[in-house]
């Protein structure tokens, strides 16, 4: 990143990582549910903020829009599964159509067959996970969008290894989750790699995405000291 842009970027992702950070720390911690929820749901939220304020675009906007979807997802999951689940099949569904917005002109083979892996091992791998098989169906559906977000990202013009790879990360975090609903169930892999790996790749998607359209668009660059 630029250094002026580091700079200008700064607080805003500062508070983001430390919100996450916080969140790892305190889950477990003797302090009431209600403000472990709302340093959780900070974390993401506070990168919806950086993209509103950082450029004016419909792509930026888009990117608000998965990112907060996301964020609320966070919330609402704490309390139901079902519910943010929903929430983020819709973020997803809005990350599909940005990326599909930048759709790369060229793939080489090799990145064709990881377009057509994630697209399809995603959601067949969510399907097989869980041991009770009334939730493999939905899993299943769930994780067609997750693995679209994911596969749409990597053939995208965003930068590979940062959005494509953020949205990777997004994937092993979920698969991560459904795997503790049967062959990870006793161990605690999901609970210590879960948060980490969803919050670095919101983080790299939210930054790829950010820089890329910040040099494609100078003039709708929001100058702020935020």
């Amino acid at each position: 990143m630029p250094k002026r842009a580091l700079s200008e970027k700064r607080p805003l992702l500062l508070a983001s990582i430390a919100a996450a950070a916080a969140f790892f720390y305190l889950r477990d911690a003797e302090i009431p549910e209600i403000a472990a929820i709302a340093v959780k749901g900070s974390a993401v939220a506070l990168l919806a903020l950086y993209a509103s304020l950082r450029h004016t675009s419909a792509d930026a906007r888009l990117l608000t829009w998965v990112l907060g979807l996301a964020a609320c997802a966070d919330v609402a999951i704490e309390y139901s599964f079902q519910i943010g689940g929903l929430v983020f099949f819709a973020a997803h569904l809005v990350a599909i159509a940005l990326f599909l917005r930048h759709r790369r002109d060229r793939l080489t083979p090799s990145q064709k067959a990881a377009v057509v892996a994630l697209l399809l091992l995603t959601p067949a791998i969510a399907y097989a996970l869980p041991a009770d098989r009334q939730l493999a169906s939905s899993v299943g559906l769930y994780g067609l969008a997750l693995g679209g977000m994911a596969a749409s990202a990597w053939a995208s013009s965003f930068p590979r290894y940062r959005v494509g790879a953020g949205a990777v990360l997004f994937v092993v975090s979920d698969l991560l989750i459904f795997a503790s609903m049967g062959p990870l169930a006793n161990s605690e892999i999901p609970h210590v790699f879960v948060w980490p790996t969803y919050y670095l790749g919101q983080f790299l998607i939210c930054t790829g995405v950010m820089q890329t359209l910040r040099k494609r668009d100078p003039e709708l660059k929001i100058v702020s000291s935020r």
